[in-house]
């Protein structure tokens, strides 16, 4: 790992970053006891924060191929963090939702930036990946407590002090902006690198890539509906109160950051496609848990489980397209993030309909058919084309990670 005090700058962005993603389900049901929003218009709340973000990231990942765009890694955290601050301040529902879009816009236009960014830092291993995405998941894990004690002593109107820590790391950004920021290295002055990118050594594999953004859908899915419906879930099944429920919300989000070490630890252990294959067949398992224990102590742990396993994949997801793309990893990012932050929210509402019908039981056991789909398709993923030579996914050789140089001279052309 290369750079680790400039990756460690980024991995804190991150995770001041994706606390305000982690805040927008945590206000949830507050919003719910306060204002008396149904199902469909909670879940539209989430829907709203990923909208635009479905189409911001893909485009922000084109251009982040053509030219450096690390100022969008200061400029998404801040803008999200305006957004969430401005969600409780309007009383309509109009209000709240525009403003929680604002906050999806930062969270889209930071997140390609970011990758590329960490990827260069770290040298493009999947253990550095995994530490770039686990401040991401401190920022989400904390998110609930931190809304939790603001909108508890000032209500809701006081989302204002959401934004604070958005506007500290902005201005620290602001006097070291420089710091994560890496040399472009051309072809042309370094003949090694020049080979590397050769069409022979570097070539694109789509049809891989697309089978890997399935994959990334039906990851996001189970991720998203599990966020927006967690706290509520056990609020409507055990009576308890908001602020309780929001204690099922910090269990999935701090599994998430102990499953995105344990994810990048065995993705170099034993292979990228194996991480996929093993922690989606476990989160069916953990999922199941999740809805059919009789008591909250059981789903509270389940749910941490869950949130361990689902997250298992995710570095390795990143990485793995980045290396089917190699010569396109700004693309690969923003299409992989965007795919992974967007397609759940954008089917939130449905989700939502049917937990309205339904019961949001039932909603959750749904999840368990989502979650085989990935399951399913991880085991037909191929090595990718830039991988070196050796047995596919067998320890200790981490024969699919990407070459220690690879994307390191991707910020310009």
């Amino acid at each position: 790992m290369k750079n680790k005090k400039d990756l460690g700058l980024l991995t804190v962005t991150h995770g001041v970053n994706d606390m305000y993603q982690g805040a927008i389900p945590a206000l949830l049901p507050f919003l719910q006891a306060g204002r008396g929003y149904s199902y469909t218009l909670i879940t539209g709340i989430t829907l709203a924060a990923t909208g635009l973000s479905s189409l911001i990231q893909p485009l922000v990942g084109l251009l982040a191929d053509r030219r450096p765009l690390n100022w969008l890694v200061p400029a998404g955290m801040v803008t999200a963090g305006v957004g969430v601050g401005l969600s409780g301040l309007g009383d309509a529902y109009g209000w709240t939702w525009c403003a929680v879009a604002l906050a999806g816009v930062g969270l889209a236009a930071y997140h390609p930036a970011g990758a590329m960014a960490a990827r260069t830092l770290g040298g493009g291993d999947t253990r550095s990946m995994s530490v770039f995405a686990v401040g991401g998941n401190i920022g989400v894990a904390v998110a609930p407590l931190y809304v939790a004690v603001v909108i508890n002593t000032a209500g809701i109107s006081g989302t204002w002090m959401l934004a604070l820590p958005a506007a500290a790391m902005g201005l620290v950004c602001l006097l070291i902006r420089r710091s994560w920021q890496v040399e472009t290295v051309t072809p042309a002055k370094n003949t090694e690198i020049e080979r590397e990118q050769s069409p022979a050594g570097r070539r694109d594999d789509w049809r891989a890539f697309g089978a890997l953004s399935v994959i990334s859908v039906f990851w996001s899915i189970p991720y998203v509906v599990m966020g927006a419906l967690a706290a509520l879930y056990v609020i409507s099944r055990f009576g308890v109160s908001a602020a309780t429920g929001s204690a099922t919300l910090t269990a999935f989000t701090a599994g998430g950051v102990v499953g995105t070490l344990a994810g990048g630890w065995s993705a170099e252990r034993w292979g990228r496609r194996t991480a996929l294959r093993y922690g989606y067949l476990v989160s069916v398992l953990a999922v199941t848990g999740v809805v059919l224990m009789p008591d909250l102590t059981g789903v509270l742990v389940c749910t941490f489980v869950y949130g361990t396993v689902l997250f298992v994949p995710f570095a390795a997801q990143v990485t793995l397209a980045q290396d089917y793309l190699p010569t396109r990893v700004g693309t690969a990012s923003g299409l992989t993030l965007g795919v992974t932050l967007s397609a759940g929210g954008l089917l939130s509402p449905l989700f939502g309909l049917l937990a309205d019908a339904w019961g949001v039981r039932a909603v959750l056991a749904t999840l368990i058919g989502v979650l085989l789909v990935p399951a399913a398709l991880a085991w037909r993923l191929p090595e990718p084309r830039t991988a070196p030579a050796g047995p596919p996914d067998g320890p200790p050789a981490s024969p699919d990670a990407p070459s220690p140089r690879c994307g390191e001279a991707r910020e310009t052309r």
